[in-house]
């Protein structure tokens, strides 16, 4: 059985109980799940937790001193408020250890009817700076926030040290061009919000289309990119979509590429950073297992010998199995160029 070291609470998703169990057995200290229905921005078919699940999962993880966090994390829609309720009562009904919404109103309502219930601000509330938080610590008093990936550490940094509740932020999973929570580029596209369907591109307006023996992929009709015979193709986003600007054909907003942070454990644990997120509700049991127990080395590693920590290079070739592109970046916590 795991015993915590890290100063820094490794947060895992599950978007199934094998995937919690998985999570639980690779060393994270907390999970992350949702239900199955529009309250959950990962509310992808076959995946996410009944009641029943949910229930098994916390009693699995609370024997193993680990803690599991409840996803409540779309925005209520008009008309259907006692929906997002009943996931709030659920979430205290079955002894999850915080709640993790953006919707202020839920938050309200959370707050009132539970106040023992633990809140977690999620990263589609997309605060982005220390009155903004401190707002909702005063309103709600919401207990963390999930920072959103646009920040850079110096932001971070004063983050930590002008808030008083605790930082978490995202260690390993995509990227994105937007601004989280404020996602506007796929709703444009498609009229569906990426911050409600959990997904840039819903299943219904994605299209494959063969001609000339090449490999077409739309995005409610509009062109995302297009594969030679044998290319690998990927899922059509239109932020990291191929486009022709100026007769050159290539990635013109964003590469795929995903977030590694394990080379800055040192210094979030040093700033004040509280917990590192692994995105990722809709992965497999596979990729949980494997993320997790390289992001539970690396900071075990980091915690051990702060000044002497170098990411091993198969930590890195893990995780760039599992990136986007099989590309890593720091991302927006370090931008060279400012």
């Amino acid at each position: 059985m795991h015993t915590r070291t890290s100063p820094l609470e490794l947060v895992a998703p599950a978007g199934s109980l094998a995937a919690l169990k998985a999570a639980i057995e690779a060393g994270a200290d907390t999970v992350y799940l949702g239900l199955k229905n529009a309250t959950n921005a990962r509310n992808f078919a076959g995946l996410n937790f009944t009641e029943d699940d949910i229930r098994a999962g916390v009693e699995l993880a609370h024997a193993r001193g680990r803690q599991v966090l409840f996803a409540i994390n779309t925005f209520v829609q008009p008309g259907r408020g006692q929906e997002w309720r009943e996931a709030v009562d659920a979430a205290h009904a079955l002894g999850a250890d915080a709640v993790i919404m953006a919707d202020a109103g839920l938050l309200g309502y959370a707050r009132d009817r539970y106040p023992d219930l633990r809140l977690h601000l999620s990263v589609q509330g997309s605060a982005t700076h220390a009155d903004a938080i401190e707002l909702m610590k005063e309103q709600f008093g919401i207990h963390r926030v999930v920072l959103p990936r646009v920040l850079t550490l110096a932001e971070i940094g004063r983050i930590c040290a002008n808030v008083s509740v605790q930082v978490e932020v995202f260690g390993f999973g995509s990227l994105c061009v937007m601004a989280e929570g404020r996602c506007l580029l796929s709703s444009y596209a498609t009229g569906a919000s990426p911050n409600n369907q959990g997904v840039c591109s819903p299943a219904g307006a994605v299209r494959w289309v063969e001609q000339d023996g090449r490999l077409d992929a739309r995005l409610n009709g509009i062109l995302i990119d297009r594969y030679e015979p044998g290319e690998p193709a990927a899922y059509p986003t239109l932020c990291k979509g191929r486009f022709e600007v100026d007769g050159r054909a290539d990635h013109a907003l964003e590469a795929p590429t995903s977030l590694n942070a394990i080379g800055l454990l040192p210094r979030l644990a040093q700033m004040g950073v509280a917990a590192v997120k692994i995105e990722g509700r809709q992965r497999s049991p596979a990729y949980v297992t494997q993320v997790v127990s390289t992001l539970r080395a690396a900071l075990d590693s980091a915690h051990a010998a702060p000044s002497r920590y170098s990411p091993r290079p198969e930590w890195n070739a893990m995780l760039a199995r599992h990136a986007e592109g099989s590309q890593v970046t720091q991302g927006a916590f370090e931008r060279p160029w400012k």
